[in-house]
């Protein structure tokens, strides 16, 4: 019988866990192993995710593929992959309870910083700027905006004119905006923590018929973020590769019960996406080139 692998992802409304999903089907499919996924009906929810490792370890997979829907609150059921002998290999957001066999993830303050950077020296390095922070229980968020405060902190012509909570969700991200609609006229810029959120944001300026829309910033250089860049909509994104985070880490899985030994990190590298190269990154997930495993690990 083929290997059997559990992936579980945060939600179905984030397209970057989307990418991780189809990296990880993509690299499966190549080296014959079997996934099922465990995806919460209602985004990020703890209790939904508690439940789906339940169901997951009564399956008897060979490994799981993990992302934790919270920080802390599902440490508990993650320890019962290690007293059900299951190894995990934990992808995008790190866990921090149980024992994993590898993350493979991004340095999130450091893309922060990059974009962050990036935008400013396109302001020219005066102006107002927006922040849309993600999930407050999120490590990548917190680390993003980190990478943001430090950018700002080198650039004193740079004023922050409000910090939103989009929660790395479009429509969260949207109603955030329409709500602080009023503070927000004339702003110079927007610095949002993922795409999805960014692209709530452009929702809410057609909404209230903005014609000149400040310079947009986001993460995850996802599909329809590259559309908006193409068509001068946002002016760049970081490429948070999830879609090569599920594929990275569903190849250290089937490598680990093979018996290699496995690096106990992967960080992927990461880059700016704008008009200038975002025809690289303009095809769907199902059709963008997956990492090759020996060319990641020879960049480490």
């Amino acid at each position: 019988m083929p290997r059997r692998i559990a992936v579980f992802t945060k939600n179905r409304v984030n397209p970057g866990y989307q990418g991780a999903r189809i990296g990880a089907d993509r690299t499966a499919a190549r080296l014959g192993v079997v996934t099922s996924h465990y995806v919460p009906v209602q985004p990020d929810d703890v209790d939904e995710q508690i439940a789906l490792i339940e169901r997951a370890i009564a399956t008897r997979p060979d490994a799981v593929l993990f992302t934790p829907v919270h920080e802390t609150a599902v440490n508990d059921a993650i320890v019962k992959f290690d007293a059900a002998h299951i190894p995990l290999v934990n992808i995008v957001a790190r866990t921090t309870a149980g024992r994993r066999v590898c993350f493979v993830g991004s340095d999130d303050e450091a893309l922060g910083l990059d974009l962050a950077r990036y935008l400013f020296d396109a302001m020219s390095g005066r102006g107002d700027v927006v922040i849309v922070e993600g999930a407050a229980a999120s490590p990548t968020s917190r680390a993003r905006l980190a990478g943001f405060q430090r950018a700002l902190a080198q650039h004193p012509g740079i004023s922050v004119r409000v910090s939103l909570r989009g929660d790395y969700r479009r429509d969260i991200a949207r109603q955030a905006w329409l709500e602080a609609a009023d503070r927000l006229d004339g702003v110079d810029a927007v610095l949002c923590a993922n795409d999805h959120m960014a692209l709530g944001v452009l929702d809410a300026m057609a909404e209230r018929g903005i014609d000149r829309l400040p310079s947009i910033a986001g993460v995850n250089a996802t599909p329809d973020a590259i559309a908006a860049i193409t068509s001068g909509r946002m002016l760049a994104s970081a490429n948070f590769d999830a879609m090569a985070m599920g594929a990275i880490g569903m190849e250290a899985a089937i490598r680990h019960l093979d018996g290699e030994r496995i690096p106990s990190e992967i960080i992927l590298p990461v880059q700016i996406v704008d008009r200038r190269n975002c025809a690289d990154w303009s095809r769907p997930f199902e059709e963008r080139l997956c990492p090759a495993w020996d060319a990641v690990i020879a960049r480490r």
